[in-house]
């Protein structure tokens, strides 16, 4: 079924402002359910961790069943394979300490140069502090995709780790993680997946993917600014976790360090049944694998299927309103044929014009949009931008419109032009 796009937009209280929100690859709005939750939460059960009053044991339930709404959302085996963080950047910082505690001076580990910062330099600042050796695997400047065949290669000098992304915060790029995940493990590798980019855009399911951590934040999702993560469960068991005596030793608390943000929490549920939501109102009547999802897990997996295919129609439209902007150099996947590799996220240069300055000019007109490097400061270095400034940054989620891409596109003409 195709999305009501008047019904959705109704779920953002935001979206009545007179502005066109080009920006959501940085942050999205707020859905109402995710806002809604926040504010219950605060007002009805606002208490710490633990207590043996009403307060603190209704708090515990909210944050107890969000988790398993993240697990949902994930499609995790356990819930207790969910360790929630202030966002992705803290908890991969967290992370990373306990991953590398057994590495070997002489070990090697593997990033890349279309990797969000998040999900490069903890790793190097890890592999600094315990003498291993950093393979970087770079990127196709002509179209944005990962160079999967030097992958191969340094994955045969079995690494300890592979961090890679899901989708690339710059350049749109959809990596092919199921094969890559599969490439590392046959190697002996682990695996540690920013999907911070991607989650907003399509399905996520851990457990077909077999990746063993998968990270994202859900201020990218409509809800409040938390990070989620997933990891094996006899992983997290395993790994050493930087905690305070009086902490847990037990999952998943032992790596959520101090007292959460429990009405973040609240909200990340709230994002999640917005999607439930979604996938109730706008269900497919049939995909491959159906039978594997059931409850929520079937709502959501519904929610994102409905949301890639109304996003690929966004997509579609926004790069043919931005191949219409004369002086523009786009800069990743422009092949209208391979559109299912990549989301609908475009960075682009205007001859002779500093990105800051169009991003001011489009701010004038109320259309949101990033300039600079977004932390993917190795995708801008690469493509020799960084100094001059780096990329104007457009990025549609399904609240977006037609209507609204087609003000884009006249909004960039008279910028060209003018």
């Amino acid at each position: 079924m195709t999305l009501d796009i008047s019904a959705i937009r109704s779920q953002f209280p935001s979206l009545n402002q007179p502005a066109i929100f080009f920006d959501n690859p940085g942050g999205t709005q707020i859905a109402k359910q995710s806002l809604d939750r926040i504010n219950k939460y605060l007002i009805e059960c606002n208490a710490n961790h633990g207590g043996t009053f009403a307060t603190s044991i209704a708090s515990d339930a909210i944050l107890d069943e969000a988790r398993r709404a993240m697990a949902d959302f994930y499609n995790a085996a356990d819930p207790e394979e969910i360790v929630f963080g202030n966002n992705m950047t803290t908890l991969t910082l967290h992370i990373s300490r306990s991953i590398s505690r057994d590495w070997k001076e002489g070990d090697e580990i593997v990033v890349t140069r279309l990797d969000h910062d998040a999900n490069v330099t903890p790793w190097v600042l890890a592999a600094q502090d315990r003498g291993c050796k950093v393979i970087w695997v770079d990127f196709d400047v002509e179209d944005g995709t990962l160079k999967l065949d030097d992958l191969q290669k340094a994955l045969e000098r079995k690494p300890r780790l592979l961090a890679v992304g899901y989708a690339s915060n710059s350049l749109g790029t959809i990596n092919p993680v199921e094969n890559i995940v599969r490439m590392a493990h046959d190697s002996g590798t682990l695996v540690y997946i920013d999907a911070v980019q991607y989650a907003p855009h399509g399905p996520i399911d851990v457990q077909k993917l077999d990746c063993d951590f998968l990270v994202s934040s859900a201020y990218k999702f409509f809800g409040p600014h938390a990070g989620m993560l997933y990891g094996k469960r006899e992983l997290l068991e395993k790994l050493f976790a930087y905690k305070v005596r009086p902490a847990t030793n037990e999952l998943p608390g032992k790596f959520e360090t101090g007292t959460q943000n429990h009405e973040g929490i609240a909200g990340v549920l709230g994002a999640i049944e917005y999607f439930a939501w979604i996938g109730r109102e706008f269900r497919d009547e049939y995909f491959e694998g159906k039978e594997n999802y059931k409850g929520r897990r079937l709502d959501l997996k519904d929610a994102m299927i409905a949301i890639h295919a109304y996003e690929y129609k966004l997509s579609t439209a926004l790069l043919s309103a931005l191949q219409a902007v004369p002086g523009i150099t786009i800069f990743g996947l422009t092949d209208a044929h391979r559109l299912e590799e990549r989301v609908a996220t475009y960075s682009f240069r205007l001859k002779g014009l500093p990105p800051r300055r169009v991003a001011e000019q489009l701010a004038e007109q109320g259309i949101y949009v990033w300039d600079g490097n977004y932390y993917a400061i190795n995708v801008t270095e690469r493509l020799g931008l960084e100094d001059s400034g780096g990329m104007v940054r457009v990025g549609a989620v399904h609240y977006n419109t037609l209507e609204e891409v087609e003000r884009l596109k006249e909004a960039l003409i008279k910028i060209s032009t003018g």
